[in-house]
């Protein structure tokens, strides 16, 4: 078997990860990066495509030879892949879900954290020299989350690892999934998106990117939060309406803002998120510790063993 893995430095961009279970079960190549143009000519004659939230579209996937039997999406989430391409070609696509929960629900409780003691504010003053902080009183908001209300959109093994979190740090955890779900702790509760909003003095998105959630929280949904509530999102940028995030972090419609992930990726260096000093901005590095990643590379050779005995597990087409 031949295994291509289109843009390697996306997730290896250290040099760091040890391919070596991989290379145990397939002929290996790899390449940093792939135009649309080198894509095609480097899967030529391969049986598995790998590939880092790479697009892979349509016009793509129905110019791959026959001998490619599968792409693997090296991560969660897979909607740069077009499945309905891929089922008519007959590749199968699998993911590699779980590897980072740890480590994105990490992230979302750091950004909790930073954001109820105004770190983001009192580094900037350090870093102009404005040393008020130490030598008057704090002059930043600075509250404990204890008791605080932490609302949960998508509690799926992201969202309940940082809910197992939350809880031990003494919030109250209100979720909302688009099925209705009973929990034994009586600190969590289903609710409603809008009850969700309007209760929660953090909100944080754990929800995959379809059709129903892009924009899940607009100009709309921003109205209905307490001014002292913070977005946290770590999932995908277009959870968002970010024009409109950004509208009402202008106007002090809520608090402040932990984003990890953006919209477009990069964003633009004129972005006005960049400058606010109630937002911590991040270049997507949830999934981007070392163990998180060299976790996915050893997920990902059991994806293509499983593959190659007839016995695909984590297909999601």
């Amino acid at each position: 078997m031949k295994t291509v893995f289109l843009n390697a430095a996306k997730l290896d961009f250290d040099n760091k990860l040890d391919f070596s279970q991989l290379a145990k079960l397939t002929t290996v190549t790899k390449y940093a990066a792939s135009s649309d143009q080198e894509i095609l000519e480097r899967v030529k004659d391969q049986n598995i495509v790998v590939t880092k939230e790479l697009p892979v579209g349509k016009d793509l996937i129905l110019q791959f030879p026959p001998s490619v039997k599968l792409i693997c999406e090296a991560g969660t989430g897979y909607n740069n892949i077009d499945l309905a391409a891929a089922r008519e070609k007959n590749i199968t696509v699998c993911n590699v879900p779980g590897y980072s929960t740890e480590a994105v629900a990490q992230l979302a409780i750091t950004f909790m954290l930073s954001l109820s003691a105004s770190l983001p504010q009192q580094q900037l003053m350090l870093n102009q020299k404005n040393y008020d902080n130490f030598t008057k009183h704090l002059m930043v908001p600075h509250f404990e989350i204890l008791n605080k209300t932490l609302g949960i959109i998508g509690s799926g093994s992201i969202g309940q690892q940082v809910i197992k979190v939350a809880l031990a740090l003494g919030m109250n955890i209100l979720v909302y999934n688009r099925t209705h779900k009973l929990w034994n702790d009586p600190k969590i509760k289903s609710v409603s998106l809008e009850e969700l909003l309007k209760q929660s003095d953090f909100i944080s998105l754990h929800c995959p990117l379809t059709a129903d959630t892009k924009h899940i929280i607009n100009k709309d949904k921003l109205s209905i939060m307490k001014p002292s509530a913070f977005v946290i999102n770590t999932s995908r940028g277009a959870l968002i309406k970010e024009t409109d995030l950004i509208e009402a972090l202008q106007a002090g419609k809520i608090a402040g803002a932990g984003l990890d992930v953006q919209d477009p990726e990069p964003p633009e260096l004129d972005n006005p998120l960049f400058a606010m000093k109630n937002v911590i901005l991040t270049p997507h590095i949830g999934w981007k510790p070392f163990e998180a990643r060299q976790r996915l590379i050893n997920m990902m050779a059991g994806n293509i063993e499983a593959f190659i005995q007839g016995k695909p597990v984590n297909v999601v087409s």
